[in-house]
């Protein structure tokens, strides 16, 4: 069964891998990170786990079995009881309501630990997976936005509601 881990140090090597693995597939649907992100790794993680450390994001890793990150959700902009949500899921696990789980579980420790209020996430019109997992994990449209410069809609969930 997949556990969703907060993302630490060890995870690099297993997050590098999912990320140059499923590189392409996540171009179809968000803009690319670019050649710098991955010639840059190291840097770019570990001021990932600085950003943690100072309590404005909150990463986390949904690892499988053996070990191998098969998504990665993330909580941006961590301030006054609420936060961006963003994720992303290998392509071999998508479809398969892993998403969907994660995203409910990650809602769960925003509240539970976090004491967050409000999630927020901003989809385009042509991520119809990542509006599905959106819908099923109680969010609701609330206005347009620009994802990654692309026309699309924000969502956003009252975690006080459940």
């Amino acid at each position: 069964m997949p556990e969703l881990q907060r993302l630490r140090a060890g995870h690099a090597p297993a997050v590098l891998a999912f990320e140059v693995a499923n590189r392409a597939y996540f171009a179809t649907f968000i803009s690319d990170r670019g050649d710098a992100f991955f010639d840059h790794f190291t840097e770019q993680y570990n001021a990932t786990l600085a950003e943690q450390e100072a309590g404005t994001c909150l990463f986390h890793v949904l690892v499988g079995e053996d070990g191998t990150v098969l998504g990665r959700f993330n909580l941006y902009d961590v301030k006054d009881g609420t936060a961006e949500l963003g994720y992303r899921v290998a392509q071999h696990v998508a479809g398969h309501g892993v998403a969907t789980a994660a995203v409910q579980e990650l809602c769960r420790l925003a509240a539970a630990r976090h004491g967050l209020r409000t999630l927020r996430a901003a989809t385009t019109y042509d991520n119809v997976a990542s509006q599905k997992v959106l819908t099923k994990t109680g969010f609701v449209p609330v206005g347009p936005a620009e994802p990654g410069g692309r026309p699309g809609t924000w969502y956003q969930r009252d975690l006080a509601a459940g």
